[in-house]
């Protein structure tokens, strides 16, 4: 691509509805420093100095959409609990729409607390359910993303799985097969429970701890034909139309029926990892539902997963940041 190609495809981001179907929850964070060790057991104190709240999960995925310029519709099942009333304000504060949240009585908002000391985790403590939904949210749930379907322009679906039990086998095959009779793509970030139930979809993103584990074998990254035959033996099952897998420090493997590409990590001073897989199937499933080849989709999530790992927390993508990569990197 030329400079005013990558210009243009950044700019048609704008135009783009995507909906964001999975597991959310709050990212609350202690900031603060660590000069001295507690005398009542050997682990760091953290002298706090400031507290947030962020979106997290499928949340920070629709705010990743968002800082690209596409309008994301966030589904989700949150508890009818004090931090799914923050949750809600969360959303109000993004300009989120809250019109594909559910609140449920049988479950409780997921609250991942990371404490940072001196611009390091030093803890993390979750607050969760991972049971699946009951049947009546469950049908409950279908509905509601069908009718935003049926109701808006929708130009990609993504299903960011976190294991928390949002998204059931019922979701999955409804949601896949009314996308593709109306010719929507769907994209997938996927995890253990469900790995092998996305099947017909059209971008599978798996990162290789999941790749091993959904398929029970051992994978050497750095052999791009071990992780090639790896993708056959998972496409037999899942008859995708594409498979990105991220490597970590090494890069990212794409492969369709007609091509694959190895693409090298990029240099980085990492900080923090948390989140980039969000921002890599944002990524990835604009460039999809824009049509763009695979090495393109998976050169410009590639850049998008280095760049947020330079940064503290979970924290969507700088569009003019990757913009400007993209430029200098790809042109």
């Amino acid at each position: 691509m030329n400079k005013n190609e990558i210009i243009n495809l950044f700019s048609d981001f704008n135009k783009l509805n995507v909906l964001v179907i999975g597991d959310v929850m709050i990212d609350a964070y202690y900031f603060g420093k660590v000069d001295r060790i507690s005398p009542e057991a050997p682990v760091p104190i953290v002298s706090v100095q400031n507290r947030e709240n962020r979106l997290g999960g499928a949340a920070n995925v629709a705010l990743n959409i968002q800082a690209l310029g596409a309008t994301p519709i966030l589904c989700a099942v949150i508890g009818n609990d004090e931090d799914g009333k923050l949750f809600n304000q969360l959303l109000e504060k993004q300009q989120l729409s809250n019109e594909g949240i559910i609140t449920s009585t049988d479950r409780i908002t997921t609250v991942k607390t990371r404490i940072i000391g001196n611009n390091h985790q030093v803890l993390r403590v979750d607050s969760e359910t991972d049971k699946p939904l009951n049947n009546s949210d469950n049908q409950l749930f279908i509905k509601q993303i069908e009718s935003l379907i049926k109701s808006k322009k929708v130009d990609a679906v993504i299903f960011e799985d976190y294991d928390k039990g949002t998204i059931t086998q019922e979701v999955i095959d409804s949601i896949v097969s009314l996308c593709n009779i109306n010719n929507i793509p769907t994209t997938v970030d996927p995890k253990k429970r469900n790995f092998l139930s996305y099947k017909n979809v059209s971008l599978f993103k798996p990162n290789l701890k999941e790749l091993k584990e959904g398929l029970n074998i051992e994978i050497n990254p750095r052999n791009i034909i071990e992780v090639s035959e790896a993708v056959d033996l998972l496409n037999k099952s899942l008859n995708n139309t594409l498979n990105f897998i991220t490597l970590s420090e090494n890069g990212v493997f794409i492969k369709d029926d007609k091509e694959s590409h190895h693409l090298a990590a990029h240099y980085r001073n990492i900080a923090d990892v948390s989140g980039a897989g969000d921002t890599v199937i944002s990524v990835a499933s604009l460039c999809l539902a824009l049509n763009q080849p695979p090495k393109m989709i998976a050169e410009i999530s590639n850049l998008a997963g280095g760049l947020v790992c330079e940064k503290v927390g979970v924290v969507p993508i700088d569009k003019d940041q990757l913009l400007s990569e993209a430029i200098s990197k790809l042109v």
